[in-house]
């Protein structure tokens, strides 16, 4: 099963998510081809009403926490209740280090 695959499932189990995305995003940067270690997750579920940003981070982080240890680098996180949902996230900017340009 891939990485992102197994994210998704994750938060699935543990936040009920209204919607979910998972991306891997590794290809935009200076790694080997096929890496699975920069990862985006839009995430919106009734979970994170009345939590602040900063705990959502926390509470998704705990969920990865075995993933965030070992091959995940990057996690752009972008979470939601309901309400703040507008349908669509922020895209990731382009990798500024490695040789990638």
């Amino acid at each position: 099963m891939s990485l992102a695959k197994t994210i998704e499932e994750k938060l699935g189990a543990e936040f009920v998510p209204l919607h979910i995305e998972v991306e891997c995003e590794s290809h935009m940067h200076n790694v080997p081809p096929g890496s699975e270690m920069h990862f985006r997750v839009v995430l919106v579920s009734e979970a994170f009403k009345a939590v602040r940003k900063v705990q959502r981070h926390q509470k998704v982080y705990a969920v990865l926490a075995e993933e965030m240890a070992g091959p995940i680098h990057a996690l752009a996180l972008h979470i939601y209740t309901p309400e703040e949902w507008g349908g669509q996230a922020p895209g990731s900017p382009e990798c500024q280090g490695g040789g990638k340009k």
